[in-house]
């Protein structure tokens, strides 16, 4: 597990921030704006001899620089004037996460396998896009899988209130750490759960929910969750008239094609009245 402390206000950074500052430093430049937070803000940077000077007054060395603009698949968290990886490994699951950099948000690596969409989208785009699926948003939301909170986060911003849930303490830490996940922890709407969403579902009374965002790992690593078991406690906690996006993958692809079919069958013996394939969310969306 990485030694950096889960303090969110430290410098975040990968290579998509480090390369105009290396660039600068050809060109002569002594200051150059530069985002210290995976792209959301900017901030003035001084270029000295040895290295860079933060805002906070930390110092970087070039050769740390270097190490960072090295790496295209790992972000950076930035304490005491050392770069360490923000990586996590999770001895309960047996699961090394990582955050990954891309042009825009940042998305976290499960094993070497992202949790959002990346080719041809960005992470937040493919968040907008499941949470599109199902609007209007009403009511009070549930997510059924943390990560890094996009989905609670975007959520929040128009629900009553949003209660995400997480199973694995690790990733938190990783989610802590993630600039873009800030509002995971300061949105007073969002309340977070640790548990195994399986069971977790249960402590929830009839009716709970207006909107169900259902975001689970992949079919071979969750089975249980897109059993017709947990579609029965997912339609129970659901109000009538309410929606569940349920994120498949590519439906086009044969593996996508399959688990939807499957997944359609099964939400229908549950109780839902009407699925309706998403493609451009890479889910379906059941209704009540």
């Amino acid at each position: 597990m990485t030694n950096v402390e889960c303090r969110m206000q430290n410098a975040v950074l990968s290579h998509f921030q480090i390369r105009p500052i290396l660039q600068a430093r050809k060109e002569g430049k002594r200051i150059v704006s530069a985002s210290l937070d995976l792209g959301l803000t900017t901030s003035e940077v001084r270029l000295g001899e040895g290295g860079i000077e933060l805002p906070d007054g930390q110092s970087l060395e070039w050769g740390a620089l270097e190490e960072i603009v090295a790496d295209e698949v790992g972000c950076y968290a930035i304490a005491d004037g050392q770069a360490q990886k923000i990586q996590v490994y999770s001895e309960e699951f047996d699961r090394h996460y990582s955050l990954m950099p891309t042009g825009r948000a940042p998305t976290m690596l499960i094993s070497g396998l992202p949790m959002h969409r990346i080719k041809g989208i960005d992470p937040y785009e493919d968040t907008l896009r499941k949470i599109r699926a199902i609007t209007p948003i009403t009511g009070r939301v549930l997510d059924t899988a943390t990560g890094l909170g996009y989905t609670a986060i975007e959520a929040a911003k128009i629900a009553e209130d949003v209660t995400t849930i997480e199973i694995d303490p690790a990733a938190q830490q990783i989610a802590r750490l993630n600039p873009w996940s800030r509002a995971l922890f300061d949105n007073p709407k969002i309340r977070q759960v640790i548990g195994d969403t399986f069971e977790a579902v249960q402590r929830f009374e009839d009716g709970s929910f207006s909107r169900i965002i259902h975001d689970p790992p992949t079919f071979s690593l969750a089975g249980e969750l897109y059993s017709e078991e947990m579609y029965r406690r997912l339609f129970r906690i659901l109000r009538r008239g309410g929606r569940l996006f349920h994120y498949i993958g590519n439906l086009d692809s044969p593996s996508g094609e399959r688990v939807a079919k499957g997944a359609a069958r099964r939400l229908q013996a549950s109780g839902f009245a009407r699925v309706v394939h998403k493609p451009e969310a890479f889910g379906l969306v059941a209704h009540k």
